[in-house]
């Protein structure tokens, strides 16, 4: 064999083996637990605004009312604690408190407060740019300022703003 073949393999194998030496290798990511991507999901990196606005929906028995709630924004945090804060709620949701999880399956979630939709349990699905949040509201204690009725199943399907 020719020298200079003999240096070009020699160098070809020196590179092979320093390559598979491995080094400085990416450690992987923790694996998230369920509750993490829940809050995830809800909140992002930390604070989420989720709205009506841009194409977004709200029904109550199966009746469309989105014009009832329009302007409706919902901002879930986990920064710290699990705040939220929310607009143009029409009285059903408290303009700011806490949230928490119900349950082990981190598939609900309970807003604080003593407005309607407060202490209720609110299934979420989040897909994509899109948060769905189901809950219903009974009969007892289900109207706001002793006039509007508002007992129901709803549905807002929210958009992330």
């Amino acid at each position: 064999m020719k020298p200079s073949v003999l240096k070009l393999l020699l160098s070809a194998f020196v590179l092979v083996v320093l390559q598979s030496c491995g080094g400085d290798d990416p450690k992987p990511d923790p694996v998230k637990t369920p509750e993490q991507i829940a809050t995830e999901a809800l909140t992002g990196t930390g604070s989420q605004t989720w709205g009506v606005a841009g194409g977004g929906s709200v029904e109550r028995d199966g009746t469309m009312i989105t014009d009832l709630y329009s302007d409706f924004e919902l901002v879930l945090a986990s920064t710290n604690s699990k705040t939220y804060s929310s607009k143009n709620n029409n009285d059903l949701f408290e303009n700011s408190g806490t949230w928490a999880f119900a349950g082990a399956n981190f598939d609900k979630f309970v807003l604080s407060g003593s407005k309607p939709a407060s202490d209720r349990e609110i299934s979420f699905t989040q897909t994509g740019n899109t948060l769905k949040l189901t809950f219903t509201i009974p009969a007892p204690g289900a109207r706001i300022n002793g006039v509007m009725a508002v007992a129901g199943n709803y549905t807002f399907n929210l958009l992330k703003q």
